[in-house]
């Protein structure tokens, strides 16, 4: 997946606070992301990420 720090991924699953959407952080192995409800930070495997996608909202500084 053409995934970039900055963009928003929306999540098959919420986090507990309700929100679907997450921003990353950092990308490689593991992805950092962001919780856009409660702003909690958390590391995840990236093959568990990729497989709990359901869009991908790229950021504007990434519009190539």
């Amino acid at each position: 997946m053409d995934i970039h720090v900055g963009d928003t991924l929306v999540m098959k699953k919420p986090h507990p606070c309700g929100q679907h959407n997450f921003t990353v952080l950092r990308v490689g192995m593991d992805f950092r992301l962001r919780c856009c409800g409660c702003s909690h930070e958390f590391i995840i495997p990236r093959v568990k990420a990729e497989k709990n996608i359901k869009q991908v909202i790229k950021s504007e500084e990434n519009g190539d």
